[in-house]
């Protein structure tokens, strides 16, 4: 059956590895082991993928700008399967990121039908408190904003749809003639939310990431066409040679490409019609930053960046993106929104919630002797998730858990009132850090 991504949909991936092969997604095995202090997510291999995270790693470890951006469609209750892209952005600013938070009204109006108040009411209500209660900060260059009311987002999203066309746009996600307008402004709209993080106004192009699930990633691949279709050069490594190709510069951009590089000293520079070849090139530092050397590629780009600025340009960086896996409903399938039986709101009644969890589906056997025979199959368990993912971040307790389970020596009934306590236990205690962030809104620029 052929795998689809559809970031509408009620997307289940049984097979991650599937997305390494389909849809290109690197693996976060190969950036763990560069981190000092991961993220939970991280090491227990919740966040599975990635592309171009590299960029992102660099700026971190070399103390360099970077930002975190993602979003949350005002559709229904927020839910802990969001609380993982909450805690990414917020984990990220930790690390000195910028974070962008956006609040996706336009989409949520224009694909759902929801009106613009409850839009607002269920973006503050669900969503932003719960940011500030996990920790979201208002530092400079951190934002949270509705995407209506953000019209640096919305012009640079009315400059990308000029990059854009319908049947393109159609083959991503499935368009057809009965789409209306307005649900295809929703993707330019999200494409900017994912690259106006790198305008001018808020420090100019630098790596940005996007934490979200997979079935996000047809945003993420478009966004990233775009971003390289809005340079006006690009810059390869050939055999033993660097290459500026003119995608779209003009023949003065050219003239000052070619001058600039002869300036910095990178080594043999010689114009063509419609490109520049760097040859004998030398490892030399940026030519903002005298501390941090990079390699002669990043080097160049960089350049080439600033002047594509200098002449009114965008210069932006494809984003990067951080995959994790989909929570398992207490229903089985996917967490959902649309499905409140599925998941466990962040706003949800504590008692409520514990008794949710008493009847979730779990990765046990249909019998006590079976169980005790075969024992459980905690990989299959939405109960022992909420454990890996939320509730307990000692590793001990978990590897040990797995084996009891598995041994048959753990029944489902004791899981489940162990994880319905501690479930009640952290909405009680976010429930109040939420009271509080009510104070905090004018912090953060929202009138409630």
């Amino acid at each position: 059956m052929e795998l689809k991504l559809d970031p509408w949909g009620a997307v289940h991936v049984d097979d991650y590895t599937k997305l390494f092969e389909v849809f290109g997604i690197s693996s976060f095995d190969e950036i763990l082991p560069k981190l000092e202090e991961p993220h939970p997510y991280m090491a227990h291999k919740i966040i599975f993928g990635h592309r171009n995270y590299d960029s992102v790693l660099r700026a971190m470890q070399r103390h360099e700008p970077f930002a975190v951006m993602s979003g949350f469609m005002p559709s229904g209750r927020a839910h802990f399967g969001h609380m993982m892209v909450m805690n990414e952005i917020i984990w990220h600013q930790q690390q000195g990121g910028d974070a962008f938070a956006a609040i996706a009204d336009m989409e949520a109006h224009a694909v759902r039908g929801i009106s613009w108040a409850k839009c607002r009411t269920l973006g503050i209500n669900e969503y932003i408190l719960s940011l500030i209660a996990f920790g979201f900060e208002p530092k400079d260059g951190s934002h949270i904003y509705f995407q209506s009311e953000n019209y640096k987002m919305r012009n640079l999203a009315f400059e990308l749809g000029r990059e854009a066309n319908f049947s393109e746009v159609s083959a991503i996600y499935g368009f057809s003639g009965e789409t209306h307008i307005s649900h295809m402004e929703s993707v330019m709209a999200q494409s900017a939310d994912i690259l106006h993080p790198q305008l001018e106004e808020f420090g100019g192009p630098k790596p940005v990431v996007i934490p979200v699930g997979a079935d996000q990633d047809p945003h993420i691949k478009l966004t990233r066409d775009l971003a390289y279709r809005m340079r006006m050069f690009l810059v390869e490594q050939r055999k033993d040679y660097i290459s500026i190709r003119g995608k779209a510069a003009s023949k003065e951009l050219m003239q000052s490409a070619e001058l600039a590089l002869k300036n910095a000293g990178y080594g043999k520079v010689k114009r063509y019609e419609e490109h520049i070849d760097v040859t004998d090139v030398t490892n030399v530092l940026n030519i903002d930053d005298t501390i941090n050397s990079r390699n002669p590629l990043e080097s160049i780009d960089r350049l080439i960046i600033k002047l594509e600025i200098e002449h009114g340009h965008y210069g932006f960086i494809p984003p990067a993106s951080i995959y994790h896996r989909f929570m398992t409903g207490l229903t089985g399938g996917k967490m959902s929104s649309s499905k409140p039986e599925s998941h466990i709101a962040l706003t949800e009644d504590p008692q409520e919630a514990g008794k949710k969890i008493m009847r979730a589906i779990t990765g046990g056997r249909q019998s006590l002797a079976e169980q005790k025979k075969l024992g459980g199959e905690p990989e299959k368990c939405s109960i022992y998730e909420f454990l890996v993912f939320h509730l307990s971040q000692d590793d001990k307790e978990l590897l040990e858990l797995d084996a009891e389970c598995r041994s048959g020596r753990r029944m489902c009934g004791t899981c489940k009132k162990d994880v319905a306590e501690r479930i009640e236990i952290f909405l009680r205690e976010h429930q109040q850090a939420r009271e509080a962030a009510k104070e905090r809104l004018p912090e953060f620029g929202i009138k409630n």
